[in-house]
């Protein structure tokens, strides 16, 4: 895991993939998890797991994880009900 400060000097805060499973991961940010599920996000449903590990926080909202391409805002996993999802 990769965490990029925007200034060199400021703190910055936690931020990992916790755990796994069939059904989506946790992301574990600052202090509060988040479940990330494969339905919702399915370019990880057939990633790696060293792919999923390998997070970036690129601000204190938003993660990228580079060997998938795939971005996501905080917003969008504190309230789901405001993205809604469509994949083609």
């Amino acid at each position: 895991m990769q965490v990029i400060s925007p200034q060199p000097g400021m703190g910055t805060s936690r931020s990992e993939v916790t755990n796994i499973g069939p059904m989506g991961f946790w992301l574990l940010v600052d202090d509060r998890e988040y479940f990330v599920p494969f339905d919702h996000y399915p370019a990880f449903r057939q990633a790696r797991v060293s792919q999923i590990f390998h997070l970036q926080r690129l601000s204190p909202d938003q993660f990228h994880w580079p060997d998938l391409d795939v971005d996501i805002e905080l917003d969008a996993l504190r309230h789901p009900n405001h993205y809604p999802l469509t994949w083609k």
